[in-house]
């Protein structure tokens, strides 16, 4: 038993079993509709890649940029070379999930185009979406070319290094700006009130 938490990816293909067998029962439960299940299911990665992706970039924010100063030297490289780089990884494939799932969602709910040109009704959403948009150019544009150098993945001078590392700083710390009025646009247009 300790084995399923022990081993993240025993814990996470037990979790995705779980979910599976109860979209099992769901979908036994009553009629069963393809295209609701289809936008379900959109929705589901939607959502659950935007906490990966918002996740990561409020663990830099808050926790790891905040706290690289307090870390001894000798101890940096651990953040560096093991933690930063595999963080990364998740955070910059979240994000691109994240924004071709909800490109997905707003396709097969009818409001792609609507929203993204923010016709009348569907402008909050839009404006979710777009500043989405803009955070996931930001993450593989800038903010990852520019962690590469900073880390060491690509060598380069110290000084290029130093610079590159306040540019993706600075590019998170954007993200992180436009992060609050993303969620607004995206939760406020499911609810309807604007």
């Amino acid at each position: 038993m300790l084995k399923i938490l022990t081993e993240l990816k025993i814990t996470i293909s037990l979790s995705f079993l779980i979910a599976f067998i109860f979209i099992l029962f769901l979908a036994k439960s009553g009629q069963f509709d393809q295209a609701a299940f289809n936008m379900w299911l959109f929705r589901w990665f939607h959502v659950i890649s935007g906490i990966m992706w918002v996740g990561i970039l409020y663990y830099f924010n808050f926790v790891q940029i905040p706290n690289m100063t307090k870390i001894p030297d000798e101890q940096k490289p651990a953040i560096s070379k093991v933690i930063a780089p595999a963080a990364l990884f998740w955070f910059r494939w979240g994000a691109l999930v994240t924004v071709i799932t909800g490109l997905i969602l707003a396709y097969l709910n009818g409001y792609l185009h609507q929203a993204m040109t923010f016709s009348e009704g569907f402008w909050p959403i839009g404006v979710g979406m777009w500043l989405g948009i803009i955070m996931l150019i930001n993450v593989w544009g800038v903010i990852w070319p520019n962690q590469k150098r900073a880390l060491g993945i690509i060598e380069v001078d110290a000084d290029t290094k130093a610079k590159a590392a306040k540019k993706a700083m600075l590019f998170s710390r954007t993200n992180t700006l436009l992060s609050i009025p993303m969620l607004v646009g995206m939760t406020v247009a499911q609810n309807g009130f604007a």
